[in-house]
């Protein structure tokens, strides 16, 4: 049965006691026990020092720990948006990773402002974290991304910024765009348009980048609305399709939207017209966001594997914070073309066959 020191108060139990009772070293007692290092120490003794300590009631004294080694264990996730699907994934899987490392994640959002991204860093630092992800910065923060470094560990996650030089993870968007272009073009599309995400931001100027490089390749003809979404939302992408489908020189017969959330926005402004998905129009997205399999018809997209993306970004943190020295890298990962129910060849095309 678990017991106290005979005698002591639980507060008066010290780390050197607990060391005794497990027969070991301080400092391998202190590595033991501490989340951030308890890696650096075999199983077997690890869970001798916990019994040890268990049995005498020691507890941690977390501040003491947090001032004596400038660490408070936690880390900082700024993101734009908490309502985009694609996030929850990634953010489980930065806690998959730093959580058995004695890390929390402390969450932020921007709405995409510059003025509220720099001041939740500020805040972030202010408070004494141990490293930021920024999932919110646009091409023109890399001076203010540097500024961050001097301070502390930064990795970027899924937004790249201009001039390179930081710690990135990120997906790539060019590729990404193309697979599910050159599958529109293969279906017998030549008339296509895109939903644009804000052109400041790295992942949608890779899409449409992506997406242009084929339409050229397949002498397509882009259809353009001569806007862009102010932000990557469903409400956005409901007024871009809504004025594509109107436009002078005919509407598309495929949407490629430059996220999911856009593309259930075009699905919307589809039927708003009396219009069907994909017998008058296709729409394809991107991110395969939950529940993008559900929506009616299911939707075509690219798969950015956010889960995959957080747990990298959560390891390149940890690598600044074991202090392993290395150079600034960015990490693309893979796309994959999802294919559901909502391209199909052009009407004309079907009408032939």
């Amino acid at each position: 049965m678990a017991h106290r020191a005979e005698g002591r108060r639980m507060s008066d139990v010290t780390l050197k006691d607990v060391a005794v009772r497990a027969g070991v070293h301080v400092a391998t007692a202190s590595r033991a026990l501490d989340p951030q290092r308890r890696h650096l120490v075999n199983s077997e003794t690890r869970q001798r020092v916990e019994t040890a300590a268990g049995e005498l009631g020691y507890r941690i004294n977390v501040l003491a720990r947090s001032l004596r080694k400038g660490s408070t264990g936690m880390i900082g996730a700024v993101v734009a948006d908490l309502g985009n699907p694609f996030l929850p994934p990634m953010l489980r899987g930065l806690e998959e990773v730093l959580g058995p490392r004695g890390y929390m994640t402390a969450v932020s959002e921007t709405h995409e402002d510059p003025e509220t991204f720099r001041r939740v860093c500020e805040q972030l630092i202010a408070r004494r974290v141990d490293g930021i992800v920024v999932s919110a910065a646009h091409v023109g923060d890399s001076d203010f991304i540097s500024t961050l470094e001097k301070s502390l560990p930064v990795v970027l996650a899924v937004r790249r910024v201009s001039g390179g030089g930081h710690h990135t993870v990120t997906h790539d968007d060019v590729l990404g765009a193309r697979l599910v272009t050159e599958y529109l073009a293969g279906l017998g599309h030549r008339r296509l348009a895109q939903l644009r995400g804000p052109e400041d931001v790295s992942s949608f100027a890779g899409r449409a980048r992506g997406f242009q490089e084929v339409v050229a390749e397949h002498d397509c003809t882009e259809i353009v609305a001569h806007d862009r979404a102010g932000a990557p939302t469903t409400d956005e992408g409901k007024r871009l399709a809504a004025a594509l489908l109107t436009a002078d020189v005919g509407r598309p017969t495929a949407i490629f939207a430059h996220n999911d959330l856009m593309a259930i926005g075009a699905l919307e402004a589809l039927g708003e017209a009396g219009l069907r998905c994909p017998e008058d129009v296709s729409i394809v997205g991107y991110n395969d966001a939950p529940l993008t399999a559900h929506v009616t018809p299911p939707l075509t997209t690219v798969r950015l594997p956010s889960n995959a993306l957080g747990r990298r970004v959560a390891a390149m943190m940890l690598g600044q914070l074991d202090q392993h020295k290395e150079p600034p890298t960015t990490v693309a990962l893979e796309p994959e073309l999802v294919i559901r129910a909502s391209a199909a060849a052009p009407a004309r095309d079907r009408a032939a066959g």
